[in-house]
């Protein structure tokens, strides 16, 4: 069973940075296409980034120059470095797998930035 574990979450200040880190195990690590997505409070959950299997990547408009995503494929694990974080970029962040057929979501990790 496919699994997807995200980690790394934490309470930060403003400017400061974290890494947040999704594990997928039970299968490949093998998609279409991986990334992030973010859910604040009373808010839509709304696409970051996400990672094409051929390396481009993709990021809405607010995190581009301060967030990036990458992939480690001995470690099975996709990666969101997140940089000069602001209050604004405060949700719970969830990861995505998309496969041929099937979407995959972890149970999502929640980032706080507050000073």
């Amino acid at each position: 069973q496919v699994q997807l574990v995200e980690s790394g979450g934490a309470l930060v200040q403003p400017g400061g940075s974290l890494r947040l880190s999704c594990a997928v195990s039970g299968s490949a690590f093998d998609f279409i296409d991986m990334g992030w997505f973010r859910e604040a409070p009373g808010k839509e959950r709304e696409f970051v980034a996400t990672l094409f299997s051929g390396g481009k990547t993709i990021y809405e408009d607010s995190v581009k120059g301060r967030f990036t995503i990458s992939r480690v494929h001995a470690e099975n694990t996709l990666y969101l470095q997140m940089n000069s974080l602001k209050p604004e970029d405060t949700a719970v962040y969830y990861c995505r797998m998309n496969r041929v057929g099937r979407v995959y979501w972890g149970q999502g990790t929640q980032v706080t930035v507050s000073s």
